[in-house]
């Protein structure tokens, strides 16, 4: 939410389960699933130890801390919003996202290197940032598109 891409995802990192056991005597160490967030990490005699599994809490956090503040896939009612906070050494990634009975296969590409702020989106070859959208009286920003549950596949590019 700050805008540190770098530093998000060396934090989610930290507490994804699956780099807590990488190797045989890290997995011994952890003693949890590797598969599931833990909501505790242990310090002390029990350093590295999770517990708290199967929290549902955690896990629902974990998956809004990837997917919405660091892809930054947001959608609120039928406006699909893109505010991508990732590492500046990162080109591009995608996503491939269903809403209702459409399809969209989301490129995001950091031209820039600075890992946030979208310039612009094209939908089907057509840059967004040229067309006017209004939707509730408030025109879409540049980040912004209008989905449609219509059953289609649609391309979208975001350009950092």
């Amino acid at each position: 939410m700050l805008g540190f891409g770098d530093k998000a995802t060396e934090y989610f990192r930290m507490i994804n389960p699956i780099e807590h056991s990488r190797t045989k005597e890290e997995a011994k160490k952890y003693k949890v699933e590797p598969y599931v967030i833990a909501a505790d990490i242990y310090g002390g005699e029990l350093a590295g130890r999770g517990g708290w599994t199967w929290y549902t809490g955690s896990s629902s956090w974990m998956y809004e801390a990837g997917i919405r503040y660091i892809l930054g896939l947001h959608i609120e009612g039928n406006v699909l919003k893109m505010e991508p906070c990732i590492p500046n050494n990162w080109s591009e990634y995608s996503i491939k996202f269903k809403f209702r009975n459409s399809i969209y296969n989301i490129k995001v590409v950091n031209r820039s290197g600075k890992g946030k702020e979208v310039e612009r989106i094209i939908v089907d070859e057509k840059d967004m940032s040229k067309e006017e959208v209004y939707i509730d009286n408030r025109k879409l920003e540049n980040n912004e598109i209008l989905l449609n549950g219509n059953g289609g596949v649609y391309s979208v590019e975001a350009i950092i």
